[in-house]
């Protein structure tokens, strides 16, 4: 149990977000930075949504499908917490208030979820395409990923919303200094004056299964993948296979590798600039990368774009 602090108590009304340095200079550096990659990101996302829904042979594909999602997820992952980070960086008082932190936590773990289902999704959409060619537009029909894509989004928001219910019943201290660029709930805890043992065991045990769940079905679904790929007799062939798991795997590693550094590892709860760095990745350089990776790295993509391209020029 974790003891209740007994630090002077007050009505919150907003939250102090101490994550970027403080030097002016610093800080002109970072605004440019920040914005020129969330623009980017922006760009990028809703790019891979218009294609996708705009082109019929696109948007019947299950991969793409699925894609699109993930593009959706990424676009409220990365403009959950980036503008207020924007603006703070603008702003000399750096604040939240007590219900935008809520809300702005609620969104940042319910698109933050997402992505990891979702992720994993994509994950069985390999694995079946890979492993059962054959049969893969049996098992991965339109009505077989309106399921994974609505279940990914539902569990997202019902977990989300059950930390933001605890989360409410909290009372904090005075000075209410977040040591973070947006609202985690790790940050928000350390602030908090009540006993907070419930909630961290609940992140030790349901959000781990949350985070972690959805990672080991993605490492079984490419373990098979790699027996299946390596009984291929044709070297092209196993060329042409890895080549269709490339583009989710490197938006695995870029999003799970951070996300585990900074959720996994010793005295999570005190951040430091590694940690700052690593939150900037899966928040904004990841949802950034996501667009551009698999646009560039699939032929379909390419072509879709050229066809959306030469319509809008007609």
């Amino acid at each position: 149990m974790s003891p209740i602090n007994h630090r002077n108590t007050t009505e919150v009304s907003e939250f102090l977000l101490r994550g970027f340095p403080s030097q002016p200079e610093v800080q002109r550096l970072l605004f440019p930075l920040l914005l020129s990659i969330y623009l980017l990101a922006l760009l990028g996302n809703v790019t891979i949504i218009l294609l996708i829904c705009s082109d019929t042979q696109l948007h019947q594909t299950p991969m793409y499908f699925l894609l699109s999602n993930l593009a959706l997820a990424d676009l409220g992952f990365t403009s959950t917490t980036i503008p207020k980070a924007l603006d703070n960086l603008l702003s000399q008082k750096k604040t939240i208030s007590y219900y935008g932190c809520l809300v702005q936590m609620y969104f940042y773990m319910y698109f933050g979820n997402c992505d990891c289902f979702l992720l994993a999704s994509m994950a069985y959409d390999r694995y079946v395409a890979i492993c059962y060619p054959l049969h893969y537009f049996a098992m991965m029909s339109h009505k077989r990923c309106l399921q994974l894509a609505v279940a990914a989004w539902l569990i997202a928001a019902m977990d989300s919303l059950v930390y933001i219910l605890l989360m409410s019943r909290l009372e904090f201290c005075d000075p209410d200094e977040v040591p973070h660029f947006f609202c985690d709930i790790y940050p928000v805890l350390d602030v908090s004056c009540s006993d907070t043992s419930i909630i961290e065991t609940l992140v030790l045990t349901e959000g781990m299964v949350v985070i972690l769940g959805p990672f080991v079905l993605i490492i079984i679904s490419y373990i098979l993948i790699f027996y299946t790929i390596m009984k291929i007799p044709s070297a092209v062939g196993k060329r042409k296979a890895f080549f269709t798991c490339g583009s989710h795997i490197c938006m695995v590693v870029l999003f799970y590798g951070t996300l585990i550094l900074v959720y996994l590892k010793p005295n999570s709860k005190q951040l430091d600039l590694k940690d700052t760095v690593a939150a900037v990745m899966y928040t904004l350089v990841t949802p950034m990368c996501n667009p551009f990776i698999y646009s560039l790295r699939n032929s379909e993509m390419k072509v879709a774009m050229k066809r959306w391209l030469g319509q809008e020029g007609n």
